[in-house]
């Protein structure tokens, strides 16, 4: 048989914002940025390539735009957060051998790890394992990813009892994974790496609770010191809680939920989980009730499910006798011309000062007194309150519920005394674990909930999502998550199996963003993530479920 040639050009065409470059196809990014972009190349960190994320190592093998990513982006700093990770767990398995560490809940600027050896982890352990990560920076040590076969992938991680990473390699289906090691741990490659440690800047290891914290750099800022651990008790006790519910589920990792699936006891899985979330919440209307709170401030980030918490705490309130009411904060903002904007001159909507605080606080004031006040009703389409009016009145014994994502802030309601209020957290805080050293993370649970609500049922699509979560993102970061530990009381909305439930809808709705579109890169990271999940059938999701408010199918209005 001849050979068949291929008229294939041996360059390529690469795109820098205005600039053109014709360099040879095949020419990995590292080389072109130190010779086409040398001024970048000590802060580089990998790039996206035909709107796809990939490290430093890979091929440019078409003609395409290159965006070249240092820690300022997200993307970036997704490169940076994984090579410490994998640091880490390298560091642990050199100094202390058959030591476990199970990645866990972000807390501040990093990620919690509980570190499994006898004897217990120490200060001074904690000291050890930062040393030993400086000195492989110091010797610019290799980070080293290859594709195997899945048997093999299979066969060394059951031989070194990571049970969970194996199940993961089973479900993927796929004949070759992408591993990574440094020498003595080896894991999956999730996420695209930095090829040797020595781009790592700036980094922390501190002792908490029963393991560490990884700290990072502040976003945006690759050559400060990470910031100091604040108080996150309240969070990280939701976190022990949610993991101890997954225990009893007996589903901690996605190969769990996966054999669940496949094995036909996932409707006893989501049962139990529904069932842990209304024990939840009645424990939660009793201590309004034991309390004796006048106020109930309910606040989190978006696509928490908070509405829908909201109406299941009235449920649980009435059930004990307690008559609740709601107010919408939505009800007063200021009219659209009166809405502050942002640095970008766009309408800010997430600040404070969008609403209306004089006119809501006289009106508070006056509920804690009895009286009746006209509760406007707010206008989104035309961006201005209707002329109707809602009355309303807090009678003896009655309770008042208010949504809203500045709950936690005291600006928000200076009119009402400490002592009349209940301040509640409500947010996914993903405990499901991928394995060992890989976290879901809580944004991402978010934001595919958000992407399935809002293409299902707010005519967005989901790249028009994609494009506006970056700002949801910054104003959560200024406006919500500074005031998470002021919560009196904490929800974690997240369902152990929701991410199997949310797959076919959103594994759908990403296909639709155009693969010219900057956005592709997201969404191709996240259909890589779904792919982790054997998808569910949701006919045995309750209409009452938080997950209902995204899927459709609920027994609330909303």
């Amino acid at each position: 048989m001849s050979a068949v040639a291929m008229d294939i050009p041996q360059n390529v065409t690469v795109r820098v914002g205005d600039a053109e470059f014709s360099v040879s196809r095949g020419t990995r990014v590292k080389n072109f940025i130190r010779r086409y972009l040398p001024d970048l190349e000590p802060e580089c960190l990998g790039a996206i390539v035909a709107n796809r994320t990939v490290d430093l190592e890979a091929p440019i093998a078409a003609s395409c735009e290159v965006i070249p990513l240092t820690y300022d982006s997200k993307e970036g700093a997704r490169i940076y957060r994984s090579t410490l990770i994998v640091m880490l767990c390298e560091a642990i398995q050199r100094l202390f051998p058959g030591a476990r560490a199970n990645v866990g809940q972000s807390i501040a600027d990093g990620y919690y790890f509980d570190v499994v050896k006898d004897p217990p982890l120490s200060a001074l352990d904690v000291d050890a394992i930062r040393a030993e990560m400086l000195a492989m920076i110091g010797r610019k040590e290799a980070i080293a990813t290859m594709r195997v076969p899945s048997r093999q992938a299979i066969d060394v991680f059951e031989s070194r009892g990571r049970k969970w990473t194996a199940d993961i390699v089973r479900a993927t289906r796929r004949s070759f994974v992408p591993l990574v090691t440094m020498g003595k741990e080896v894991d999956l490659a999730f996420h695209p790496l930095l090829p040797t440690a020595e781009r790592i800047r700036n980094f922390d290891v501190k002792p908490y609770a029963e393991g560490l914290v990884l700290l990072m750099p502040p976003a945006g800022k690759a050559n400060e010191a990470p910031r100091p651990l604040s108080n996150h008790q309240a969070v990280f006790a939701v976190y022990r809680e949610t993991r101890s519910w997954n225990r009893l589920v007996g589903v901690e990792s996605v190969g769990d939920l996966n054999r669940a699936v496949i094995n036909g006891t996932i409707a006893e899985v989501i049962r139990v989980a529904e069932a842990l979330h209304e024990r939840r919440i009645a424990t939660l209307a009793d201590e309004v009730h034991r309390r004796g709170a006048r106020l109930v401030l309910v606040a989190g980030p978006s696509s928490s499910g908070k509405t829908t918490f909201v109406k299941r705490l009235r449920m649980q309130l009435l059930a004990i006798g307690v008559r609740p009411k709601e107010l919408s904060v939505d009800n007063y903002y200021v009219d659209r011309e009166k809405t502050p904007r942002d640095e970008n001159g766009d309408y800010d909507f997430e600040c404070i000062e969008a609403i209306d605080l004089d006119l809501l606080n006289e009106h508070l004031a006056r509920l804690m007194q009895g009286e009746e006040v006209a509760m406007p009703r707010y206008s989104f389409q035309r961006g201005k309150r209707d002329t109707k009016t809602t009355p309303i009145r807090l009678e003896p014994g009655e309770v008042l519920l208010m949504e809203g994502i500045h709950g936690l802030n005291d600006r928000l309601t200076p009119a009402v005394s400490d002592e009349q209020k209940l301040r509640i957290y409500v947010s996914a805080l993903t405990q499901l674990c991928i394995d060992d050293h890989n976290r879901i993370f809580t944004s991402d649970s978010r934001l595919l909930r958000r992407i399935v609500r809002d293409r299902k049922f707010r005519g967005y699509t989901a790249l028009d999502t994609l494009r506006q979560w970056p700002k949801v993102r910054a104003g959560e970061e200024r406006w919500i998550f500074p005031f998470q530990e002021r919560a009196d009381l904490v929800f974690n909305s997240t369902l152990v199996y929701e991410h199997a439930a949310l797959k076919v809808h959103a594994e759908r709705f990403l296909m639709e963003v155009p693969e010219d579109d900057p956005a592709l890169a997201e969404a191709a990271r996240l259909l890589e993530f779904l792919d982790l999940f054997v998808p569910i059938f949701t006919d045995d999701v309750p209409a009452t479920s938080i997950l209902r408010e995204f899927l459709g199918g609920s027994a609330f209005d909303y």
